[in-house]
C-alpha cells in the first residue's frame, strides 16, 4: 500500500531514500530492506511505460502489463518494512533532507535517484494519441508483435535510420519517411541495400479509423498503409535532483555514474534511464540492485568507522599498556 505523504511524516530518518519506484528504484528497495535497512521510497506515480499494454524481454515476466508488475514490486519491498510514500520531491538539500511538494520533509543517510526519463514525442498528429499502441519505439520491446506485417520509420530524430535498419529483421515491408531529416547519400545507401523503400515527403499525420493504424500520410493527401509505425523519441532523463546536488554531467547530457551507479557526489547513486537512455526494465531491474549492494557496503563502512571511533573513545590506551 502507497501511503499519501503529510505532515506526520515530517522528521523521519532512514538509511536510503530512494526517489522513484520503477523497476530500477523497487528492485534497490528490495534489497535494502532484506538488508534491515530502514528504506522510503518515494513513488510520483508516472511510471514512462505507463501507455504500453505489455513489457517484453523480462525473464519470466515477459508479456506482463507494467502495472502489473510495479504491484507486484511493491506487495515484496513492503513485506520487509520498505515505506511506500506517493509524492514528488521538490528538492534534496545538503545532508540529505528530502523535501516533497507540500512540506513533509524526510532525513536520509543516503540517496538513490532512479526518476527514470521522458519521451519527448513530435508533434504530428496521432502520435501522442497511438503511442504505446501502435506507435512504437523499441524494436527489442515490440518488434516481435509487429513481425512480417508493414511498418513505417518517421524520420523525426537522427537515431532512426539505425532504427529503420534494425527493424528489417522482423519484416521485409520497412518503409523509411524522412519527413524532414536530411539523409546523408551513405545512409540512403545503407538503407537501399538492406532492402528498406524510402518514401520521400513531409508527414501530415497518421490515419486512426476504429481504433487502429491504418497508415502515414503524406502532405499532399498521398496515404501510406501502414500496420505500425516506429519513431525515435528525444529522450529528456529526470535528472534536476541529481544536478541540484551537483553531480557532474557526460558531453552529451548524462549524468555521470559508475557501474554500481555511484556518482560523484558523496552519498548519492543514481539507476535506470535517468542515468542510461537504453536501459530496458530488466536492465533497470539489475541496476538497481546493483546500487543497492555498493549503498549497503558504504553505509557497513560508515557504521564500522564510527564503531571504532566510539570504541577508541571510551576505550583510551593506557600509557605503557602491553609492556
Amino acid at each position: 500500500m502507497i501511503e499519501t505523504m503529510n505532515g506526520r511524516n515530517t522528521g523521519a530518518r532512514y538509511d536510503v531514500v530512494v526517489v522513484g519506484a520503477g523497476a530500477a528504484g523497487l528492485s534497490a528497495a528490495l534489497l535494502l530492506g532484506r538488508a534491515q535497512r530502514s528504506v522510503a521510497v518515494i513513488d510520483a506515480g508516472e511510471p514512462r511505460n505507463a501507455p504500453a499494454a505489455h513489457m517484453h524481454g523480462f525473464l519470466s515476466r515477459d508479456g506482463m502489463p507494467p502495472a502489473a508488475l510495479l504491484e507486484a514490486g511493491r506487495a515484496e519491498v513492503a513485506r520487509y518494512g520498505v515505506r511506500l510514500l506517493r509524492g514528488r520531491v521538490a528538492e534534496i538539500e545538503p545532508g540529505f533532507s528530502v523535501r516533497l511538494e507540500g512540506g513533509p520533509v524526510l532525513g536520509a543517510r543516503r540517496i538513490l535517484v532512479a526518476t527514470g526519463l521522458r519521451d519527448e514525442l513530435p508533434g504530428i498528429a496521432g502520435v501522442r494519441e497511438r503511442w504505446g499502441k501502435d506507435v512504437l519505439h523499441c524494436p527489442y520491446c515490440h518488434g516481435h508483435e509487429v513481425a512480417g506485417r508493414p511498418l513505417a520509420v518517421l524520420g523525426t530524430h537522427p537515431g532512426a535510420v539505425h532504427q529503420a535498419l534494425l527493424l528489417r529483421q522482423w519484416s521485409e515491408d520497412v518503409v523509411f519517411l524522412p519527413h524532414t531529416l536530411d539523409l546523408a547519400a551513405e545512409e540512403r545507401e545503407r538503407l537501399e541495400a538492406f532492402g528498406l523503400r524510402i518514401v520521400e515527403g513531409e508527414i501530415e499525420r497518421l490515419v486512426v479509423e476504429g481504433d487502429r493504424l491504418r497508415g502515414v500520410e503524406l502532405a499532399g493527401g498521398r496515404v501510406l498503409p501502414r500496420a505500425a509505425v516506429f519513431l525515435f523519441p528525444r529522450m529528456v532523463p529526470h535528472d534536476g535532483l541529481l544536478t541540484g546536488l551537483g553531480c557532474a554531467m557526460d558531453d552529451k547530457g548524462w549524468v555521470i555514474a559508475d557501474r554500481t551507479g555511484r556518482t560523484g557526489m558523496p552519498g548519492v547513486w543514481a539507476a535506470g534511464n535517468v542515468i542510461d537512455p537504453r536501459a530496458q526494465v530488466i536492465t533497470a531491474a539489475g541496476m538497481g540492485s546493483a546500487a543497492a549492494f555498493a549503498l549497503n557496503a558504504d553505509l557497513v563502512d560508515e557504521d564500522v568507522r564510527r564503531a571504532v571511533e566510539r570504541h577508541r573513545t571510551s576505550s583510551p590506551r593506557t600509557a605503557g599498556a602491553g609492556r
